[in-house]
């Protein structure tokens, strides 16, 4: 017994010139369809039914093939799904189908592991604002089992070392809730994990930063460099911080300028007491015409120099 297959395919022609066999043309660009014989627009704002595929050359991971649907990948984010910015209408005229699928994307959009990421991404983001730390830095991996605050800011300070931006540890643990001692555990727990381990950490750097905002000439941005050098070499301050040294250096160097800047301001600049640079400061003191020959001409000579 033979059956009847009811055609199902949706047949378009033009009803101007009604060709049994029709000759539409769909313009993408527009979105009209349009009779390709008598030029009459049967339809407009048609959507586009076609795949999104995109050509990027050498935009993502430098892969095989360079197309892709939507938005570029994001190295950091995993399988991020880009679903996160879809919002579902709450308008389903009383249906209750609008809750359900917000339910439903909300489960598939929502990693709580990505959304840790994320907000990690935004505390770093927050802390290198707050200092004025450029916008390229590299944000590493997080470490189980460690204060996340400790972790973010562990990275930050890698991050600056990284692209020549440094800051000390007391200028990270500012921005944090956490002490210098958790960031600094942190930071060694990292350190091995990286491809390319951390560069140790000059003085310059610092020393160019601190003299930038305390306003000082070259003349003693150059002296203080130079006397940093020569005291780190010759060990007058072994076993003392870093930053003791810059402060101390930078101290002496500025009491020899036409514009000296106070202990305080010194100390205040570098995050240190004021008790512990001027105790080195007078260890710099005690060879202060040995220092005197090797650092050149100076605005003062230094039997000027504050006891």
């Amino acid at each position: 017994m033979d059956t009847k297959k009811i055609d199902l395919n949706l047949r378009l022609f033009c009803t101007d010139c009604r060709d049994p066999i029709p000759n539409i043309i769909e313009d993408f660009a527009a979105g009209d369809l349009i009779c390709g014989n008598c030029g009459l627009v049967l339809g407009n704002r048609v959507i586009d039914t076609r795949s999104e595929w995109r050509t990027f050359a050498n935009s993502d991971d430098n892969s095989g093939d360079p197309s892709r649907v939507g938005a570029a990948s994001d190295p950091l984010l995993g399988g991020s799904n880009h679903l996160d910015s879809t919002t579902i209408s709450a308008m389903d005229k009383g249906t209750g189908m609008s809750k359900e699928l917000s339910r439903t994307h909300n489960k598939i959009s929502h990693d709580r592991g990505m959304q840790n990421v994320l907000d990690a991404f935004k505390s770093i983001q927050h802390m290198g604002d707050t200092i004025g730390l450029p916008r390229i830095v590299d944000d590493e991996k997080t470490l189980r089992g460690k204060s996340a605050e400790a972790i973010k800011a562990a990275c930050l300070f890698i991050a600056c070392r990284e692209h020549k931006s440094e800051r000390t540890f007391k200028e990270i643990c500012n921005l944090t809730k956490v002490s210098t001692k958790e960031i600094g555990r942190c930071y060694k727990l990292i350190q091995p994990t990286l491809s390319k381990p951390s560069q140790p950490k000059t003085l310059d750097a610092y020393v160019r930063r601190f003299c930038s905002q305390l306003d000082v000439n070259n003349e003693t941005t150059r002296s203080a460099l130079k006397l940093c050098q020569m005291v780190s070499d010759r060990g007058i301050l072994a076993g003392k911080s870093p930053i003791t040294l810059i402060a101390a250096c930078l101290y002496f160097a500025s009491a020899l300028s036409d514009d000296p800047k106070s202990a305080k301001d010194i100390a205040l600049t570098a995050q240190c007491t004021e008790s512990t640079l001027r105790n080195a400061y007078r260890k710099i003191y005690e060879d202060r015409y040995e220092l005197g020959k090797d650092l050149g001409k100076t605005s003062k000579p230094i039997s000027m120099l504050p006891p």
